[in-house]
């Protein structure tokens, strides 16, 4: 009778990119998050109720190495070689918050952020993914402290109240989220 030893898990990777959001390589999850950062590839879901007059937000994890128990978007993550930020997106919030709907393709920005607490960098070419939800999530815990749906004009009201309970990435996305194609006066 033999044991067989499990397989190691391989480490979890990152696809760098450069500012437009083009690939250029891989690194390891934990390498791209310290030191100075690595710029590589993520996406932001924000789920809003079919009216679009509230926003599910997360509290993170305590087990989180980066902005554990603060508020954040839906849900966040990177996708895996060869996978869409659609298709990652869909995964992601099917894996931490328990729900799935159509996502829309949004704008992208590149931010870089320190941990407050010294426990890495966030440096990100991120998409907005964006979908509508009737229900409540099924969260996982280890990826999840608590959850709300919050209105959109009380939500933008407890980001400027209360700045450092939410993720940098947040305060980023969430204006991209609400209103994503606004066209110049010049155009219309």
């Amino acid at each position: 009778m033999s044991h067989t030893q499990p397989l190691p898990t391989p480490p979890r990777q990152v696809i760098l990119c450069d500012e437009s959001g083009r690939p250029t390589g891989a690194a390891d999850l934990l390498a791209a998050h310290t030191g100075e950062g690595m710029l590589h590839l993520a996406f932001s879901v924000y789920i809003f109720c079919p009216d679009r007059r509230s926003l599910l937000i997360q509290q993170r994890s305590r087990e989180k190495m980066l902005w554990p128990l603060v508020w954040a978007n839906t849900c966040c993550s990177h996708p895996r070689a060869g996978e869409s930020a659609l298709e990652a997106g869909s995964r992601r919030l099917r894996e931490e918050m328990g729900i799935a709907c159509e996502l829309t393709l949004g704008p992208a920005f590149v931010y870089r952020a320190l941990d407050p607490h010294g426990h890495g960098v966030e440096y990100e070419h991120d998409v907005i993914l964006t979908g509508t939800f009737d229900g409540d999530p099924i969260p996982d815990p280890a990826e999840v402290a608590a959850w709300k749906w919050v209105g959109i004009v009380e939500m933008q009201h407890e980001l400027k109240a209360q700045p450092d309970s939410f993720a940098p990435w947040f305060h980023l996305g969430l204006p991209k989220a609400i209103y994503p194609q606004i066209t110049p006066i010049s155009q219309i």
